[in-house]
């Protein structure tokens, strides 16, 4: 234990603060430097602030227990269940159109997908978008890179317009409830997220001209093209391989098409578009693109089972229809929505029984619903919420906020524009989660002691940190359509930068007036 070590002032903070000012800049610099899980790095930061005695161990580890974190492991029972039993694929195949020109088919795109994203992850639903884009593009015969900025950037405008739509909400959240005592609804976010959404679709339309016409090397025809991700787990034969030796050992499957393989996506959710040199690690997805038949193939060939996947496959080899099932979930995630939207039930109730009736009703496995829960994810969000309980129980986060408004001054509108605008630039180089989970007890601090609505104040952060358009690193989807659209890092940049600018220009204007700094 540290408390001896750690037993002084300086400069007005306590030796605890400046632990864990030290374990936040370790945290930033290994999220930007390092190779690290992700999820490992927040570990470490749990168990360096309770073995420094920083924390104690229920507060340290508290988080696991924490309401937030048990809604998104239930969330992932109840897209299990819409996955299974062929929602998502109904809705990908009756909700696209036909779209004539190039501003419809952003248009198109960009609304369903943002709808989806609301209440699913946005990699799930990037995944599932891929492939229409590539039809479309052959249709409307223009280059897969004009609408797939679009997509990626409609996934991440969607999620800011519920507290379902990406777990960063939920994380802000869960701290906003822990330090006020007062619950958000699934649709408090929603009014500030529509209107930026509307913003940034028409905006999209409008500088549609920086969008980039490039050629994508991971085309491979044909209009019945899936794009799927193939777990690999930690034992696996795979692990340690180059991909150049998967083709050397495999040649009947990859010799004719080597781009069956787009990328990999680390088991820290970063996507690293995929090279013969790239090497196989445990945990890690292998994002494949090719017809049923061919993704059946790697997936007996290279022994990597998955149910999802095998009833996905079967559904587009067999052709078959949606059925009851189809519809019995539907009615779940619905009922799992109006319950909760209404007040009927707390939000954590309505999702445990969404989960269990999923199961239940089978529309999902007990297995199947298990093994889709991301363990790693809930290991960040517990971390960030024991970060979020460090900054604020040593001082830190109040003294930053108190700087901060020692150079915005007393007006808090500055104050929502300096942590808004920071939460935007952060995002760009490290995961949403994170920037949300170390700049909501300062935005929190800051509002109360300007004595105004903290609600604004986290808000306002959430379409921030939601928000990054500028880097292909700023998001995993940016890298999932970076991959197959064929995009240069600059692409991202011409039209993520002045995104950037006009989404936090909306966020600043829509935010204060839905959510008043002084509420009646």
């Amino acid at each position: 234990m540290l408390q001896g070590i750690l037993a002084f002032d300086w400069l007005g903070l306590s030796g605890n603060a400046w632990f864990t000012i030290v374990v936040v800049l370790l945290l930033f610099a290994a999220m930007i430097f390092s190779k690290l899980r992700v999820d490992v790095i927040f570990l470490l930061g749990m168990c360096a602030l309770y073995l420094s005695g920083v924390l104690d161990l229920k507060t340290a580890f508290g988080g696991f227990s924490s309401a937030s974190v048990i809604i998104i492991a239930v969330l992932y029972a109840v897209i299990a269940g819409l996955n299974y039993t062929g929602v998502l694929n109904w809705v990908v195949k009756h909700m696209m159109g036909s779209p004539k020109t190039v501003s419809r088919a952003i248009l198109r795109t960009m609304f369903p997908v943002a709808l989806l994203s609301s209440f699913l992850t946005n990699t799930t639903v990037v995944a599932l978008f891929i492939d229409v884009i590539k039809i479309w593009s052959k249709k409307l015969g223009i280059s897969p890179s004009k609408l797939l900025i679009p997509l990626s950037y409609a996934s991440g405008l969607g999620g800011a317009c519920t507290l379902l739509g990406t777990s960063t909400n939920l994380i802000i959240s869960g701290l906003y409830t822990d330090r006020t005592g007062t619950q958000m609804g699934i649709f408090t976010p929603t009014l500030v997220g529509l209107f930026c959404l509307v913003v940034g679709v028409i905006s999209i339309v409008a500088l549609q001209k920086l969008l980039p016409t490039r050629v994508s090397p991971l085309s491979n025809g044909g209009d019945e093209d899936l794009t799927l991700e193939l777990h690999v787990p930690s034992r696996h034969r795979l692990v340690g391989m180059s991909l150049q030796e998967i083709y050397e050992q495999n040649p009947n499957g990859f010799e004719k098409n080597k781009n069956s393989i787009l990328a990999i996506r680390r088991f820290d959710n970063e996507v690293e578009v995929a090279t013969p040199e790239t090497y196989i690690m445990g945990s890690d997805n292998i994002i494949v693109s090719g017809k049923a038949e061919q993704l059946q193939w790697i997936c007996e060939h290279l022994n990597l089972k998955n149910d999802h996947l095998k009833g996905y496959l079967e559904n587009a080899v067999n052709n078959r229809t949606c059925g009851k099932k189809t519809i019995l979930a539907s009615l779940i995630m619905l009922a799992m929505v109006l319950l909760s939207a209404f007040n009927v039930l707390p939000l954590l109730s309505s999702c445990m029984l969404a989960a269990i009736a999923m199961v239940v009703t089978r529309c999902c496995t007990s297995t199947q619903a298990a093994n889709s829960i991301n363990w790693n994810i809930l290991i960040v969000f517990s971390g960030s919420i024991c970060l979020g309980k460090a900054l604020e129980s040593t001082g830190v986060a109040q003294l930053i906020a108190n700087n901060l408004l020692n150079i915005c001054g007393s007006n808090p509108y500055v104050a929502l524009v300096a942590i808004c605008l920071v939460g935007t630039f952060i995002t760009e180089f490290i995961s949403n989660s994170a920037t949300a989970a170390m700049f909501c007890p300062i935005a929190i601090s800051a509002a109360t002691t300007l004595g105004v609505n903290p609600l604004t104040f986290c808000i306002g952060l959430m379409i921030s940190v939601n928000s990054s358009f500028a880097t292909p690193i700023g998001s995993p989807t940016h890298m999932l359509v970076y991959a197959a659209g064929g995009y240069k890092f600059t692409d991202f940049t011409k039209i993520g930068l002045p995104m950037n600018v006009i989404i936090l220009a909306a966020n600043l204007f829509i935010t204060p007036i839905v959510f008043p700094m002084y509420p009646a």
